[in-house]
């Protein structure tokens, strides 16, 4: 359960907060970094505006939606428009590195500590940035992975090149940069590229934490497992609980689990760090400390001290 008290907030960014910080992290004997969709936002990964209309302008002015995330819910006639749009995603946010580096910059604060990463993005930025993938847990799945839609069995599947075989059908080209888009984009992908399952052969679908059918194969719980060794192994350390970028929609993951373990261990410091709702519950406040602004901005003045 969550500390269920009034909350401290915190505005703005200042010098003696990042030194604060800078302390903290020097101080500690562990550092578990707590991950949300800002994280990557600060990186450039935007949802909506010129990076959506570039890439997906045809499926805006065919059906009125004005965001990549609102897109992911549409229900699109067929399969082979459903996966004209899904490959065209995961290609940006799986397979392009975000145009700030931030990922990068958040490994070198923390190259020398003994640091986990627990994280509810799917964008595999920390991997690509170096980040070992032993002392990583993303909990709700992986662009990059397709499962069975029923399913049928609980394995995974790496999509890289049939996403690639994907949106070149379309007409985009694959470039060392990205994705360069066409003058007039196909907004369907051929028949025999629509992924099915290899044991059953209904649809495939992605691998994210959205129902029930959400598949947690072998490497989810190893990863899971050592996570909770981290935890266990570090619970009476001078730990540094750092979240960046989280917010509600699933708190009960990361934000008030670090509470709760900052409440419990009187050594460790709580530390968030996000555009809006940099807040702690009052019990901690001496604990913490809360930085609102964006995290991009923060960690570059954090590495260039």
């Amino acid at each position: 359960m969550c500390i269920k008290t009034q909350t401290s907030r915190f505005t703005g960014s200042s010098w003696a907060q990042l030194e604060r910080l800078a302390a903290a992290l020097e101080e500690a004997d562990a550092v578990l970094v707590g991950a949300g969709a800002g994280l990557s936002t600060s990186a450039g990964f935007a949802y909506s505006g010129e990076r959506f209309r570039r890439y997906f302008g045809d499926f805006e002015a065919a059906y009125g939606f004005h965001d990549m995330y609102s897109g992911g819910f549409y229900p699109f006639p067929t399969l082979e428009e459903h996966w004209a749009y899904w490959s065209r995603f995961i290609f940006l946010n799986r397979y392009c590195d975000p145009p700030k580096p931030v990922y990068q910059n958040l490994l070198e604060l923390l190259k020398e500590k003994d640091t986990f990463v627990l994280t509810t993005n799917v964008d595999h930025c920390f991997q690509k940035a170096g980040f070992d993938k032993r002392r990583l847990f993303y909990t709700q799945g992986d662009y990059g992975l397709w499962q069975c839609s029923k399913p049928c069995h609980d394995k995974t599947y790496d999509n890289q090149e049939a996403v690639r075989q994907m949106v070149e059908a379309q007409g985009f080209q694959v470039t060392e940069r990205g994705l360069l888009p066409p003058a007039q984009p196909k907004r369907a992908v051929p028949t025999e590229l629509v992924p099915r399952c290899p044991v059953c052969g209904a649809p495939m679908s992605m691998n994210l934490r959205a129902d029930n059918t959400f598949v947690q194969d072998d490497g989810w719980y190893q990863a899971a497992q050592r996570y909770e060794w981290f935890l266990r192994s570090r619970k009476e350390l001078r730990v540094v609980f750092l979240e960046l970028g989280v917010g509600y929609n699933t708190p009960g993951i990361i934000k008030y689990p670090f509470w709760q373990m900052t409440a419990a261990n009187p050594q460790a410091t709580y530390v968030c760090v996000n555009y809006q709702d940099a807040l702690c519950p009052r019990e901690i406040e001496q604990q913490s400390l809360c930085i609102q602004g964006d995290i991009h901005q923060v960690l570059e003045q954090l590495v260039g001290r």
